[in-house]
């Protein structure tokens, strides 16, 4: 008589086979919270007591443009919060705003346009007076700078009171532009100068 195959049972087919667990995969590094990197940056401004006069501490930006990495950091963090928007124009205002608001226009395709102080541009100009904490002072941008209806943002290196960036978007409006923003690497908070520029948006990438 000839002998059945011995059968298997059911379950051992689907029997779990036990391995040594899995070494993780090595990843990427991870950049730093973006609060870290502004940190970093912050940590390249330097304070300069009784400058430009007694009982002022200077924030001085040289140090920060000094260190590449500083400078990316914060260029990224301020083109980062317009990335997806339209923005036709960035206006900076001379002489800082110069540096970062011809880099933050690179970045977002947009035209720059320098708004200077008088005697800067050799085409004829449209000008605005206006009062700074220290004195008063005058704009001038060029006619013709802005085109009607552009998307505009005002580019400087630091807001105090908001003079001079409220100046600024006076003459981007005088120009049939609209100021959807304000940028500035660095906020003296304390000095009520985002409450001058309400209800238009301000963004501040170091804050005191």
């Amino acid at each position: 008589m000839a002998k059945q195959p011995k059968t298997r049972p059911p379950h051992a087919a689907r029997r779990a086979v036990r391995r040594p667990p899995a070494k993780p995969i090595a990843s990427s590094p991870v950049l730093p919270p973006m609060t870290d990197s502004l940190a970093y940056a912050r940590s390249r401004i330097r304070d300069v007591p009784d400058f430009p006069k007694p009982g002022i501490v200077f924030k001085d930006i040289t140090p920060l443009l000094a260190n590449p990495r500083a400078f990316h950091i914060v260029l990224d963090s301020l083109a980062e919060r317009f990335i997806g928007e339209h923005i036709d124009a960035i206006v900076g205002v001379e002489a800082r705003g110069f540096i970062f608001g011809g880099a933050l226009a690179a970045r977002l395709n947009a035209s720059f346009v320098p708004a200077r102080k008088p005697g800067k541009l050799p085409a004829a100009v449209d000008c605005v007076r206006y009062d700074t904490e220290y004195s008063t002072a005058e704009l001038q941008m060029h006619r013709g700078s802005i085109v009607e209806d552009s998307r505009v943002v005002v580019v400087d290196d630091l807001l105090a009171t908001g003079g001079t960036a409220k100046a600024s978007a006076e003459l981007v409006r005088h120009q049939g532009g609209h100021v959807i923003a304000y940028a500035f690497v660095v906020e003296l908070s304390f000095l009520g100068g985002r409450e001058r520029l309400l209800p238009t948006r301000v963004e501040s990438a170091i804050l005191y």
